[in-house]
């Protein structure tokens, strides 16, 4: 591994989506933005899977859904303008992938960012619909008003996870100034340890 390899969250983030989100498998976007990550998630599920993408703006969904169908990926991702605090109320099967980004959509209004209380109902929902062997990456973006309570409050649920059923990483880069974002990974263990 080179030094250039682990420079910041969403490269790392991006290195997970690509080893582990295959072709079939049904995923989840609970944080649209700009749709990066959607359009990425949809090349990796193939013809054959799904993905579920939320956000509560509707210009993020529109650049979003222009994204995809440039690339021809809109049938295979499903659209929703509803907060992620929502997600039992639209998705009813197991889910092998999720993905939060938390704090405000880049270049967008400030004022509109996740917050702690919605964040954390989605994650205890997100954890129940995950399959076994099922990933879950959070990044917490710091630097805004709200945003360090956030982060705090998503920590403190993945601590108490119960080890036996979870495994939970976390990447934080301490010498790095300027609010660098934490990136947190929840792995939903199928061998239960005793």
């Amino acid at each position: 591994m080179n030094y250039n390899e682990i420079v910041n969250t969403l490269k790392i983030s991006r290195d997970i989506i690509y080893e582990y989100v295959k072709e079939g498998q049904t995923v989840v976007d609970c944080t649209v933005g700009n749709g990066n990550d959607t359009v990425l998630l949809a090349r990796q599920v193939g013809l054959t899977g799904k993905v579920y993408g939320f956000d509560i703006q509707k210009e993020a969904l529109e650049a979003t859904l222009k994204n995809l169908t440039c690339e021809n990926l809109d049938n295979r991702v499903r659209l929703i303008k509803d907060g992620h605090e929502n997600i039992d109320l639209y998705i009813d099967e197991k889910i092998d992938f999720i993905i939060y980004n938390l704090g405000y959509l880049p270049k967008g209004n400030k004022n509109i960012k996740t917050n702690k209380n919605t964040t954390l109902v989605s994650l205890k929902k997100s954890l129940d619909l995950l399959n076994d062997n099922g990933i879950i990456l959070i990044t917490c973006y710091i630097g805004h008003e709200g945003g360090i309570e956030e982060k705090d409050a998503v920590e403190e649920l993945l601590k108490g996870l119960d080890q036996k059923k979870y495994n939970v990483i976390k990447y934080d880069f301490i010498n790095q100034k300027n609010f660098p974002p934490i990136l947190y990974g929840v792995e939903k263990s199928k061998t239960r340890r005793e």
